[in-house]
């Protein structure tokens, strides 16, 4: 952070305001504590006919790699709007919210993840600008060489293992870029 968001000052501080606990960034001209919080994520595990409908990131990180659909929630919408957003963004399917099915942290990235168990409408889906190619996969027949990322692995393995499962299950994931070399 180069300048005050609230007075334009470029004298920012980075130290531990009086009452708090941890450093922040501080504008000593107006008094203002800059606080950073984590990015929340919206996201989907998109199911038809017992077959989840993965795509193919167009993007980096991992760009060619089997995915989940999902993205930064916008200001204004709720993490389930943002999950039927970026599924039809990804993949222009429609569908709708069972239940919360997963959440996740990544700490590193300052980011929390929320994907949501999502009925489609239809089997219609093609790719996008953020997609190169979608595929409806049973779940025993998985990519998993070429899924994208550990978090989500997680999530189709808990999908697998309890398919009847009202519960939402957690976790949290350290990033290791090695890992992910081919």
């Amino acid at each position: 952070m180069k300048f005050c968001s609230n007075c334009g000052s470029d004298r920012l501080q980075f130290i531990i305001p009086e009452g708090d606990h941890k450093e922040r960034f501080v504008c000593p001209d107006c008094n203002t504590i800059h606080y950073q919080n984590p990015r929340v994520i919206a996201g989907c595990i998109p199911m038809y006919n017992g077959k989840v409908l993965l795509g193919k990131r167009a993007i980096e990180p991992r760009y060619g790699f089997w995915n989940l659909p999902a993205g930064f929630l916008e200001c204004g919408e709720t993490p389930e709007e943002g999950a039927l957003r970026e599924l039809y963004e990804e993949t222009h399917a429609k569908g709708k919210i069972v239940r919360l099915h997963t959440i996740f942290s990544l700490p590193q990235f300052n980011q929390v993840y929320m994907l949501y168990l999502v009925d489609l409408e239809s089997d219609y889906a093609t790719p996008t600008s953020e997609s190169t190619e979608v595929a409806f996969y049973d779940l025993d027949n998985i990519p998993w060489e070429d899924i994208a990322f550990e978090s989500t692995t997680f999530t189709l393995e808990k999908l697998i293992e309890f398919p009847e499962a009202t519960e939402t299950f957690s976790g949290k994931f350290i990033w290791k870029e090695e890992r992910f070399k081919h």
